[in-house]
């Protein structure tokens, strides 16, 4: 407990920003400058387009947007970031081991100093408005109290409980599982009775390193309130030679996935999120357990079959009375290599402020400021059971993320584990077989 003590201490102190004076920035300082953002094309990047004009208005800064689409986008980015001639001043990233890798590569600039310069943040932009779970994935070194922020986020998914209210009603008496024990048995239920027709869940099953999140949010719950310290999260007891995949909240959290599973249609071992997303939107499933930016395409009634009988909900919980979970975000981040890094700023500045960061939401339904959730024009944009159940989940998350070289190769393993569940594999003793067969790996 000492060390995990310690820990939350060192992360406190590396997350916290002084709030210094009241002051105005100078939002003219840069006018002239022309800037570059490399951006994934993204719902956040589509508002962003339609907003850009009052920041150049605003700064007398020119921005140049430059996006791709985002199966090329990684490639793009990372060739920015590392290029000896700056090719970006401002780019989205993802805040997991994207983040984490450029920063090894010393090829992302510290936001740190900016936040703390009275010159050029804003006494009102309120970093702490940002739950601190979400900072902690994009602070560097991990666990260090003097770490720095390297991102902010801009959009972020919470893996959260979808339930279609007619599927509901009709096998369950309208009553919406109050913890994952009741959601496992609820799921079952559906698919028993269901005639082949209908499925008490629909979810990510394909051998995949994508179902890392979604898996690893469930785990989460299982884990509960207990710490996930970064960069190991939950996999080792705080040191790469102690692996524990086979500790019982572990297998508990694997094993509700794989009921899940069980719970789906027959070629669900197939679905990625493409497809599970469908086959809910569709209305052939009870539960779907995804993240929650899926909320608002299922209450477009020109792509779901289930607008306006969509239900809401953070996990249940596996004990206790919170249901834990993890998230993903896309990040803006400066890159080392840009020369314009104060006019960058101001485009991150105002981008990530309380009223944008609201705005550009509305197009997401993923604002990542507490703020957001409480604006009345982000709310009038979602569904109001949308908005009560993120609101909820997005402050008892953590990171999905593990730093570390090579771990998608262990997510397939994970995923394995899961499917030798479903095979009939008992949950502890698939759970002891991972274990085994990753001992020594990490020494």
């Amino acid at each position: 407990m000492k060390r995990h003590a310690k820990l939350l201490a060192a992360a406190a102190a590396a997350l916290a920003i002084s709030a210094g004076p009241a002051f105005a920035v100078d939002w003219k300082a840069q006018s002239g400058t022309e800037i570059t953002v490399l951006l994934s094309e993204h719902p956040w990047t589509v508002a962003l387009r339609k907003n850009i004009s009052e920041f150049e208005a605003l700064t007398g800064i020119k921005v140049n947007i430059s996006a791709f689409a985002e199966d090329l986008y990684t490639d793009r980015m990372n060739l920015a970031v590392r290029s000896t001639e700056p090719l970006a001043d401002a780019y989205m990233v993802q805040m997991d081991s994207a983040l984490f890798e450029q920063w090894g590569a010393d090829a992302v600039e510290p936001l740190t100093p900016f936040l703390n310069d009275a010159n050029k943040t804003d006494a009102a932009y309120d970093l702490q408005d940002y739950p601190a779970g979400f900072r902690l994935g994009a602070t560097f070194p991990v666990n260090d109290p003097a770490a720095r922020l390297y991102s902010i986020p801009i959009s972020f998914e919470a893996y959260t409980l979808f339930y279609n209210k007619d599927l509901v009603a009709k096998y369950l008496g309208g009553k919406v599982p109050a913890t994952m024990d009741e959601l496992m048995a609820d799921a079952a239920k559906v698919t028993a009775a269901g005639n082949g027709q209908d499925f008490g869940a629909a979810m990510r099953g394909k051998r995949s390193a994508e179902l890392v999140d979604t898996m690893t949010g469930i785990v989460l719950d299982a884990w509960g309130d207990q710490p996930a310290a970064l960069p190991e999260n939950i996999w080792f007891d705080g040191d790469w030679a102690k692996p524990r995949f086979n500790d019982p909240r572990i297998a508990k959290g694997l094993s509700y996935y794989a009921s899940l599973l069980k719970a789906g249609p027959p070629s669900v071992l197939s679905y990625g999120w493409e497809d599970a997303s469908r086959f809910f939107s569709e209305g052939h499933a009870a539960f779907f357990v995804d993240a929650s930016v899926f909320g608002p395409g299922f209450e477009d009634p020109a792509s779901s079959k289930i607008a306006g009988k969509v239900g809401y909900a953070p996990l249940p919980p596996s004990a206790g009375d919170i249901g834990y979970s993890g998230h993903w975000s896309w990040g803006i981040s400066i890159p080392k290599n840009s020369k314009k890094k104060d006019a960058a700023w101001l485009f991150v500045e105002w981008a990530t402020g309380k009223a944008m960061t609201a705005e550009l939401g509305k197009n997401t339904g993923g604002a990542p400021r507490l703020s957001s959730w409480a604006d009345a024009g982000y709310k009038a944009a979602l569904n109001p059971g949308y908005v009560a159940a993120v609101q909820t989940q997005m402050q008892h998350t953590r990171p999905t993320s593990v730093f570390r070289e090579g771990w998608s190769e262990v997510v397939l393993q994970i995923v394995d584990t899961i499917h030798a569940m479903v095979a009939g594999t008992p949950p502890q003793q698939a759970a002891d077989g991972l274990q085994e067969a990753l001992a020594g790996t990490f020494q």
